[in-house]
């Protein structure tokens, strides 16, 4: 909200949620049947194209929010390059409310007047009289109203809710007190009311406008510069008829310059327009793709998960994703043909972020979890995540993190097969398994004896775990015979006295260390009150609510940490998993090894180190 909220500020629906668009509904269908059942002659157009039209805005709007992030990410005409928060999304989530106070006061009016029933489809003098009337009395009022919305009262209690934003998404044009929105649609609806006067109104014009301001304003919020210089080269006096995404970033960082709607016209000649726009404009049409110190490679879960991305629904992305909801499977219809598009791709990148120096990027595989576990699927996998490592040395990037299943030892052997491949590979390739599995023992309760260690033969986190507790002389139990002779040999000879091959029966273990394949038979065996502690990548799905069950490895971040909007999949805001932590650290200090395969940086080591660079242990048990 605004510094001292003034009336009207709140939405009349804040408090229904997503149910707000039963408002629309009894019109809706209201609209539709009468154009159903009357006649070709006496069908309300007008009316019948709201509910159309508010579908394709929504559309509309999130385009260009996925398309900005992308961009943004990419920092290739970068505006402000600062950090964007959770603050912001949180107050900016409401950003579909102006798209449906529109469609109402479409219904409104449309049954009110009745000359607006009767419109055609198409109407050329509406569209002539609908330009002249937005370039004269629209943008003219819009710039002074405007400059009053900066005067310290209107600003303190409406308009300071916008310019909260510093760095602005396209959708940041449309996030207002209600007030304040009501009166820039009862300017906007100069033209639209003079033409349903004049009889020149249409479908098209009419609906054709709203889609106009929607796209203009998302152009001025956007932060990167699209622009071309080749269109204002051509004809300079453009620069008065059209505003860039540098000319109104400038008024959300210099706040008392660039007031105009989306025509500079009144800004240049009432003397407010920002000395610096042409010089701004032209530095971010120059800025270039930063090259990533440190990707983090991580892969789709589930279709659904496509649109939990930073690219996807800001909402979504920044909330933990549930492991499984009736969300999550609505959600899954429509991402499957965007995913099934991105397959046929390479990795994309997804998030942008920043500490200290560093540069970190986050790069989405294309590909789901039931791609990694299937047999048919794990050939095209492997080509597109070496096809991602190849990409990531060329970036120049000094460390690649393998997130989630694209360390798997069946896919890559914990991402040693890279490097045989190519032993001179500049790029460092890091499992993160030395710092997951301090995580892991951070989880432990303190006082622990022995633990149970559950797994396959052969696991990398199961080895260096099992290492790690029979040094600190706490008893590993197993009750897999093959695991067993697996840590055996892992271990050294003067540690042996700490792993037990027990039975079911004789476990007694307070404590259980998990991996992915920990099912709900096995949980049913423990006892109540057993910590239940994954060292996987995937969280085990809890049948038990007598017992406790703690994250899978996970730090938090350093207040340092920039940028950082977006949930990393179930992990709650500004908690990141081990692995990707693990990239981070290894570029901050500067190692220059890989951790890979049988290659392990030290438990105590990595730790220290996260902890040194303000990275800060994560338990949900604990912060509960």
């Amino acid at each position: 909200m605004a510094s001292k909220p003034g009336p009207l500020s709140r939405w009349p629906w804040q408090d229904l949620g997503n149910y707000k668009y039963a408002l629309v509904a009894p019109w809706a269908v209201r609209s539709t049947y009468r154009f159903v059942t009357s006649g070709s002659g006496e069908r309300d157009l007008l009316a019948f194209a709201v509910l159309p039209v508010l579908l394709l805005r929504l559309l509309h709007s999130q385009l260009w929010i996925t398309v900005s992030r992308h961009q943004t990410a990419r920092s290739r005409h970068r505006i402000v390059d600062k950090s964007l928060d959770f603050d912001q999304v949180d107050r900016e989530r409401n950003w579909d409310d102006q798209i449906l106070l529109t469609a109402l006061l479409f219904y409104v009016v449309n049954a009110a007047v009745p000359a607006a029933q009767s419109v055609s489809w198409w109407n050329y003098k509406g569209l002539v009289m609908a330009a002249l009337l937005h370039a004269g009395p629209v943008e003219f009022l819009y710039y002074w109203l405007h400059r009053a919305l900066h005067h310290h009262f209107l600003y303190a209690r409406y308009h300071s809710h916008h310019h909260a934003s510093i760095v602005t998404e396209p959708i940041t044009s449309v996030i207002h007190p209600f007030a304040e929105e009501v009166v820039y649609f009862t300017l906007f609806a100069i033209p639209l009311l003079t033409m349903v006067g004049t009889g020149t109104a249409s479908v098209a014009v009419a609906n054709g406008y709203l889609i106009y301001i929607d796209f203009m304003n998302y152009l001025g919020h956007c932060n990167f510069e699209l622009v071309p210089k080749l269109l204002f080269d051509g004809f300079p006096p453009l620069k008065y008829l059209v505003y860039t995404p540098s000319f109104h970033s400038l008024h959300h960082t210099q706040f008392r310059t660039n007031y105009s709607l989306f025509m500079p016209l009144y800004d240049h000649l009432y003397g407010t327009a920002d000395k610096s726009s042409d010089d701004l404009y032209e530095r971010a049409l120059q800025c270039r793709e930063e090259a990533p110190d440190v990707v983090h490679l991580t892969h789709l879960t589930t279709p659904a998960s496509l649109l939990r991305l930073r690219l996807g629904f800001a909402s979504l992305a920044a909330a933990p994703a549930p492991l499984a909801s009736r969300c999550t499977s609505l959600l899954s219809a429509p991402a499957r043909p965007l995913t099934a598009l991105l397959g046929r791709t390479t990795a994309f990148r997804s998030e942008a972020n920043r500490l200290h120096k560093l540069n970190l990027e986050t790069w989405v595989v294309p590909t789901y979890t039931s791609q990694y576990q299937s047999k048919q699927g794990l050939y095209a996998v492997g080509r597109l995540v070496e096809k991602a490592v190849a990409d990531a040395e060329a970036s120049g990037a000094r460390v690649l993190t393998l997130g989630l299943l694209n360390q798997a030892n069946e896919l890559n052997k914990n991402g040693e097969l890279y490097v045989i491949r190519k032993p001179d590979l500049r790029t460092k390739i890091v499992d993160g398994t030395s710092l997951a599995a301090a995580a892991v023992l951070h989880m432990i309760p303190r006082g622990t004896a022995d633990v149970l260690l559950l797994g396959d033969a052969g696991g990398k986190m199961a080895a260096v775990l099992a290492s790690a507790l029979s040094e600190r002389e706490i008893q590993v139990q197993t009750v897999d015979k093959d695991l067993y002779e697996s840590l055996k040999q892992e271990l050294r000879p003067e540690t042996h006295e700490h792993l037990l091959l027990s039975g079911w029966s004789h476990c007694s273990s307070k404590v259980w260390l998990v991996g992915d394949k920990l099912t709900g038979e096995e949980q049913r065996r423990a006892q109540a009150g057993v910590h239940f502690v994954p060292y996987s990548q995937f969280p085990p799905d809890g049948v038990r609510g007598d017992c406790v069950y703690h994250s899978t490895p996970a730090l938090v971040v350093p207040d340092a940490f920039e940028n950082l909007h977006a949930c990393e999949n179930w992990l709650p805001r500004r908690v990141m998993s081990a692995w990707r932590a693990a990239g981070i650290v290894h570029a901050l200090q500067g190692w220059d090894d890989h951790e890979c395969g049988a290659r392990v940086t030290g438990v105590d080591k990595a730790w220290r180190a996260a902890l040194a660079h303000g990275f800060r242990p994560y338990d949900r048990h604990d912060a509960k």
